[in-house]
C-alpha cells in the first residue's frame, strides 16, 4: 500500500480548511467571527477619524466664521439699502396719490384758482395750530387766502414771506368759521381751542341738531368761500338755561398727517370787523 506523503497531507488539509471556511461563510457563522475580529480595528479607525476632524475644525472653522460674518455684514447692508429704497418709493407713491387727489378736487370746483404747496413745518407751541408751507408772496400767496385739501377746509394764510407762508388751522384757539349745517339748514360758528378740539356755537335752541350732520362754510363774514366741508357734528348738548346749543365738531381733515394743501388764490377776504358793533362795559 502506497504511503501518503507529507506534501499531500498538507494539500488535503488546506482543501478541507478552505471548504470549511466556505461552508461557514455560506451559513453566516463567519460574519460573527469577522465582526469580532474587525471590531478593534474599526474602533481604532473611528478614534483616529474623530481626532483628525477635531484638529481640522480647530484650524479651519474660525476662518469660515470670519468669512460668514463678513458675508452677513454685506447682506445686512444690502437689505438696509433695499429697505431705504422701498421707503423712498412708498413716500413718492404717497405724494403722487396726494397730488392726484388735490388735482381731482380742483377739477370739481373750476371756479376757483389754486396753488399747490407742500407742508414743510409745524408750529411747536402746544397753544397754537399753525403749519408752514413752501410757497410765499413770490408765488402769489397773500395773507387771508383760504387753504383747503380734497377732504375739506384747512384754515387760512396768516403770515407770508417771499418763499414761505404760515397757515392758521381751523383748530387754533383764535379761529372762528361761519358754517351752515347741511341737514338742519341753520347757521352757526365753529371755534377752535387750545386743546385742538373744535366746538359748534351760536346755534339756536330750537334747531334740530343731529349727530353726524356736516358743517360746511356758509360764506358769511367774508373769511371763507361757501360750501367747503369743515367737520362733522358729534355729541350735541343743551343746558336747561343755555341760550344756544353746543356740540363737538370732528374735523374732516387729518391735520397730523397733512403733507400738501391747496391755496385758493382768486378769493379776496373781506374785513368786516369795523362794521361789527362792539359792546361797552
Amino acid at each position: 500500500m502506497k504511503r501518503i506523503s507529507k506534501r499531500q497531507w498538507l494539500i488535503f488539509t488546506i482543501v478541507l480548511v478552505a471548504i470549511g471556511i466556505i461552508l461557514l461563510a455560506l451559513s453566516g457563522y463567519l460574519n460573527v467571527m469577522i465582526g469580532k475580529a474587525a471590531s478593534p480595528v474599526v474602533g481604532v479607525q473611528s478614534w483616529v477619524s474623530t481626532r483628525y476632524q477635531a484638529i481640522y475644525d480647530y484650524f479651519t472653522v474660525p476662518r469660515d466664521m470670519n468669512t460668514l460674518r463678513q458675508q452677513n455684514a454685506v447682506l445686512e447692508n444690502e437689505v438696509s439699502q433695499l429697505q431705504s429704497q422701498i421707503l423712498e418709493l412708498q413716500q413718492q407713491l404717497s405724494e403722487t396719490d396726494i397730488l392726484y387727489a388735490l388735482l381731482d378736487f380742483a377739477r370739481t370746483k373750476p371756479e376757483n384758482k389754486y396753488v399747490a404747496a407742500s407742508v414743510i413745518g409745524r408750529d411747536p407751541s402746544p397753544f397754537l395750530s399753525y403749519l408752514i408751507i413752501d410757497h410765499g408772496s413770490d408765488d402769489g400767496i397773500r395773507k387771508g387766502m383760504p387753504v383747503v385739501t380734497q377732504q375739506g377746509l384747512v384754515g387760512k394764510i396768516d403770515a407770508v414771506t417771499a418763499t414761505a407762508a404760515r397757515i392758521q388751522l381751523i383748530t387754533d384757539s383764535g379761529s372762528v368759521v361761519n358754517i351752515t349745517l347741511r341737514d338742519a339748514k341753520i347757521d352757526g360758528q365753529v371755534s377752535g381751542s387750545v386743546t385742538g378740539d373744535m366746538s359748534l356755537e351760536r346755534v339756536s335752541t330750537t334747531a334740530d341738531l343731529k349727530e353726524g350732520d356736516l358743517a360746511i362754510t356758509s360764506g358769511l363774514g367774508g373769511t371763507y368761500p361757501s360750501d367747503i366741508v369743515v367737520g362733522q357734528i358729534l355729541s350735541p348738548t343743551q343746558g336747561e338755561n343755555d341760550l344756544f346749543q353746543t356740540a363737538v365738531v370732528q374735523p374732516v381733515v387729518d391735520f397730523s398727517n397733512l403733507k400738501a394743501v391747496l391755496i385758493i388764490t382768486n378769493f379776496t377776504p373781506v374785513d368786516i370787523s369795523p362794521l361789527v358793533p362792539t359792546t361797552t362795559q
